[in-house]
């Protein structure tokens, strides 16, 4: 059974296996890339949610109460969604994590792995540690960096995955030049560009990082077109 992988825009995901569906990281309202909006997704199980900031939890509770869909994110978070009612009137409690463990969702293992970047909450609540994901599933693993520079420890996370999904966008997160040793580093099957072209300052020339994919690593670069697919 192949694991459906779709560009939301900016670095949002959604996560298919079956009749399993994943959304990590949802951003749609407000965001100029997007071309759909939370209403369009339905039959989502579970919101995945790498760190506390809005553009990537801007759509969480909305996508979560429409579906009942559970939370997935580190502890902080969690307990934040869970002060807001999650876990009552029959929404799924959040699920809190930490880096290293892992969990499952339906037949879908789930590792939060370490990401270095900041994870502050939009009311100025603690947000925890940013994190990314490790999803295994049909014995194929998939590797969401989520928001974080290059850091030597990927390999240990991530090595030979069969798909990476990693920033391109510079200033909030690594850019290409940093990016290209990640998978130098990871030497993934496949990787995918996220977290790029939203806003000016993370604008990038997906193409030509493409290019350089090519020249300088092992990998197969694959470049979507927001709403675009991949199957794994």
């Amino acid at each position: 059974m192949p694991i459906s992988i779709t560009w939301l825009s900016h670095a949002s995901w959604l996560i298919e296996v079956g009749s399993v569906r994943l959304m990590l990281d949802p951003f749609l309202t407000d965001n100029p890339a997007a071309i759909n909006k939370p209403s369009d997704y339905r039959d989502v199980n579970y919101v995945l949610l790498s760190h506390g900031h809005f553009d990537h939890l801007n759509d969480v509770e909305t996508i979560a109460l429409a579906n009942q869909a559970k939370i997935v994110t580190n502890f902080e978070i969690a307990n934040w969604y869970a002060a807001k009612g999650f876990g009552e009137n029959d929404l799924p409690a959040p699920l809190g994590m930490n880096l290293g463990g892992q969990t499952k969702l339906g037949e879908i293992g789930l590792k939060m792995v370490p990401a270095v970047h900041s994870s502050g909450l939009p009311d100025g609540s603690d947000g925890g540690t940013a994190s990314g994901f490790i999803v295994t599933a049909e014995s194929k693993r998939i590797y969401f960096a989520c928001d974080t520079t290059y850091f030597s420890d990927m390999r240990h996370y991530a090595h030979h995955v069969d798909l990476a999904v990693l920033p391109i966008g510079d200033l909030f997160t690594m850019g290409i030049d940093d990016c290209l040793v990640s998978i130098q580093r990871i030497e993934p099957k496949r990787v995918l560009p996220t977290h790029y072209n939203t806003w000016p300052p993370i604008a990038q020339d997906a193409a030509a990082w493409a290019d350089r994919v090519r020249a300088e690593t092992t990998a197969e670069p694959i470049v979507l077109e927001v709403g675009g697919s991949v199957e794994v």
